[in-house]
């Protein structure tokens, strides 16, 4: 009983449950932007989008196909707008952070080991190098 103690105190446990509970709110902010905005501009331009009542009668059974495809389009728009503006945006973001990040190293002109830039002396082969 223990280890399940230190296995739900844990950080990973923690983050985890933060991300599932941000996540979800997340979920919520998205699904309203293409319910509430982004499905009636689409139907300003392009008719009704919604296909629930599309329907096929095969005997006495009935496929409502129209509601998969209320689902499909529901995720496709979600994903859309996930990825233009969240994941594009963060991922320009990283980019340019990893770009700007202070160089540390420098590689010693005597033997092309990595020493750090304020070093005097190389610390491989020993020889005496300009501090920067």
């Amino acid at each position: 009983m223990s280890g399940f103690k230190k296995f739900l105190v844990q950080g990973n446990v923690i983050d985890l449950a933060v991300a599932v509970v941000i996540g979800a709110a997340f979920g919520a902010i998205v699904t309203s932007f293409v319910a509430d905005l982004l499905t009636p501009l689409i139907s300003a331009f392009g008719g009704l989008p919604d296909f629930s009542s599309l329907t096929l009668t095969v005997g006495e059974a009935q496929f409502k196909y129209g509601n998969f495809l209320n689902t499909l389009a529901s995720f496709l728009i979600i994903a859309a707008v996930m990825y233009f503006l969240v994941i594009r945006p963060y991922t320009r973001y990283k980019e340019a952070r990893e770009v700007r990040g202070e160089v540390t190293h420098r590689e010693c002109p005597a033997c092309l080991s990595e020493i750090p830039r304020a070093a005097s002396r190389c610390s491989h082969c020993c020889v005496e190098v300009v501090p920067v």
